[in-house]
Parts: C-alpha cells; sequence; structure tokens
C-alpha cells in the first residue's frame, strides 16, 4: 500500500493519506524470546501430563523446577498458547431449559 520510492508523495504524505501512524510503516514485531519458548515448551509438556493446571499451579510447578517467573508472564504464555485448563463451572446444578421437573 505505502511505496517508499514514490517519486511525489512522501512516506509520511502516504501514511496520512492512509490514516496510519508514521511508526507503524517503521515497526517490524519482534516475536518471542529463546526463553520464553523453552518455558512455553516446559508448560506444554506439563500441560499435557495436567491438564487440570491453571496459572497458580503451572507457576508453582515451574518455581520448584528453578525458574525465576510471576503469574502475570505464565498467563500471557498460556494465553499465547490457547491453553485453558480443565475445571467445573458455575451453576452446573441448575436445570436446563425446556426439561421437565420430576417430583
Amino acid at each position: 500500500m505505502i511505496e517508499p520510492d514514490h517519486p511525489k508523495l512522501s512516506i509520511g504524505q502516504q501514511c496520512k493519506l492512509l490514516s496510519i501512524a508514521r511508526s507503524s510503516f517503521y515497526y517490524t514485531p519482534k516475536g518471542e524470546t529463546e526463553q520464553n519458548l523453552g518455558m512455553m515448551r516446559q508448560i506444554d509438556e506439563q500441560f499435557l501430563e495436567t491438564p487440570f493446571f491453571g496459572v497458580r499451579q503451572m507457576t508453582w510447578h515451574l518455581r520448584n523446577d528453578g525458574h525465576l517467573v510471576n503469574e502475570k508472564r505464565i498467563r500471557r504464555l498460556m494465553r499465547l498458547m490457547g491453553l485453558m485448563p480443565i475445571y467445573q463451572k458455575p451453576n452446573t446444578s441448575r436445570p436446563a431449559k425446556g426439561h421437565k421437573t420430576y417430583p
């Protein structure tokens, strides 16, 4: 969309026409570090063994393995990986609509 070698319009003018910031044209995403990728592998291995581990238990497990991590980092990585623990949802005793209630 933006041509850096345009003869008449500068990059700033082209960005203004497209209503985007000029910095977003130059931005290149960094990606994850090697340390985070290794931690994600460990989270995945542990999650396959214990799919009921949430963020707190996963943090506790990684700290016992010797990693200095906090819950925010583990929460971000688990969300990035799409991992959701198995647990009982609230209000499981409520009857479904349309089901007959027997005496």
